[in-house]
């Protein structure tokens, strides 16, 4: 399909042998055909979780959404025979949600001058309150691939057991839908998916502890499920694999030796482990742990700049009260280099715990392993990544999508940034651009930045120019103010 579409910005085109002088050229329209390709953009659909939903500076609220990175993609595709595209809209720009009038989520970060901070303002999109679909956008919080397929996730009696998703119960089209019911049932012609995130997303951010991701066959079983169910409908699609979360901003902003110290007070610190210490020389001197772990777990603190104290549950269990022997010790050491200390831990970094001065989180009381992700954590998260980004190259094939490198994007994008015109962004939080003030989702900017970069792989694969009406990432901002 073709449509020819206007340029609203002006050119100077330089003629040779041509009767018309230069300024008679000048602000004439040049017209491109936008073409679709092999592709059908009449419906699209999306499907994914909380950034394929807008989701931005830790909230779900009316302008993320507007800039979501499906909507960009939606808005150039109309030039290219794409129709409307609706999205569940929240009911404010303070983003959080309310359950029965209880409020389950926060409002929005805003960037008060020395920080993320949570907008003043009270969250009034109540989920009870539903909005039924289906929706152009089908994407939201928290849906991992397992979800796509179930039956019932937008369930009020479900919600009310804790085993519905909020966001969802408010745009399903029945109380006993599934969101790939909901997208089938709209026929689309085309679908851009993002699978995955939220299963890695959800075991990084708990720190690997009690939120585990699904094994490879389960994913598998489900995106399999997901795609061959959209094959009946013939339909054509870009999915896009796994970027690996553990890179992003959220894992990468506080440093693992954050805590600065007196002489006196690391003195002071010293002797409170000093027994502790000495029990890791006795336990390694029989043997039950080696030299290296006892010096990996031995506590010791400095004057100047100090690691924080964390559990690793990795460490070797040291518990001899079987052999008669009242000697229990915990699991924790330094962090080093390799650990990564989330975000949202560098408020409680240096806190009393029940008011106890002799209690310091990161000092005294080791930060608990929902607090960081360990080297060996990191690894498992990132395997399974490898291994599942592997189901989605091979199930894009199977089916004749496109597929979108996210992990090789944002792997850019964390080590050296990406250009989009005359922008550069990096990962920084705050500052990069591209990340929000959670430090996991894009900003505005970064979406269309997203939106561009897929919209190549689609036209790579079907032989559309969407290319050449991107949109400018400096039409997009990179934060909103705190009261809109």
């Amino acid at each position: 399909m073709k449509i020819k579409y206007l340029f609203l910005s002006f050119i100077l085109i330089a003629f040779t042998g041509c009767d018309m002088d230069q300024d008679s050229l000048e602000g004439m329209p040049i017209y491109l055909d936008i073409d679709s390709g092999d592709a059908d953009f009449s419906k699209m659909v999306a499907m994914g979780a909380t950034m394929t939903a807008g989701y931005t500076d830790n909230a779900l609220f009316q302008a993320g959404q507007m800039n979501s990175y499906p909507n960009i993609m939606a808005g150039v595709m109309t030039h290219a025979g794409g129709g409307e595209f609706t999205q569940p809209y929240m009911s404010d720009n303070v983003g959080g949600l309310l359950v029965g009038g209880q409020q389950i989520f926060g409002p929005r970060l805003f960037f008060d001058g020395a920080g993320p901070a949570p907008v003043p303002g009270t969250p009034s999109t109540e989920a009870t309150n539903v909005m039924p679909g289906p929706y152009s956008n089908m994407a939201a919080p928290g849906v991992n691939a397992v979800h796509m397929l179930a039956p019932g996730y937008g369930s009020m009696a479900a919600l009310m057991q804790g085993l519905a998703n909020p966001y969802y119960v408010r745009m399903a089209s029945s109380d006993g839908g599934s969101i790939i019911g909901d997208v089938m049932g709209q026929y689309p012609t085309f679908i851009t998916m993002l699978s995955g995130f939220s299963d890695a997303l959800a075991s990084a951010t708990d720190g690997a502890t009690s939120v585990g991701m699904g094994t490879q066959a389960e994913f598998q079983f489900a995106l399999g499920t997901t795609m061959g169910a959209l094959g009946q409908l013939g339909v054509d699609g870009i999915i896009s694999n796994i970027p690996d979360v553990t890179n992003n901003a959220f894992f990468n902003t506080v440093g693992h030796d954050v805590v600065p110290l007196d002489a006196a007070t690391a003195g002071a610190l010293n002797g409170g482990f000093a027994q502790y210490n000495g029990a890791l020389a006795l336990v390694a001197g029989f043997g039950i742990i080696t030299q290296s772990e006892a010096a990996a777990r031995t506590i010791n603190f400095v004057e100047g700049m100090n690691a924080v104290v964390i559990d690793d549950d990795d460490l070797t269990t040291i518990d001899l009260t079987p052999l008669g022997i009242p000697l229990t010790l915990p699991n924790m050491r330094h962090a080093t280099a390799d650990d990564k200390i989330l975000l949202s831990t560098a408020s409680i970094i240096g806190t009393a715990v029940g008011g106890n001065p002799m209690m310091v989180n990161g000092l005294s009381v080791p930060l608990d392993d929902t607090r960081v992700l360990t080297a060996n954590e990191v690894a498992e998260i990132q395997a399974t990544i490898t291994g599942y980004n592997g189901t989605i190259s091979a199930l894009a094939s199977q089916s004749g999508w496109a597929m979108f490198d996210a992990h090789s994007f944002f792997e850019e994008l964390n080590s050296v940034g990406v250009t989009s015109g005359e922008f550069h962004m990096t990962a920084d939080l705050v500052m990069g651009g591209f990340y929000s003030l959670d430090g996991i989702h894009p900003t505005a900017r970064g979406n269309a930045v997203l939106a561009n970069a897929m919209m190549e792989v689609i036209d790579a694969h079907y032989g559309s120019n969407l290319s050449d009406v991107a949109v400018d990432a400096g039409d997009y901002p990179t934060n909103y103010p705190p009261n809109m």
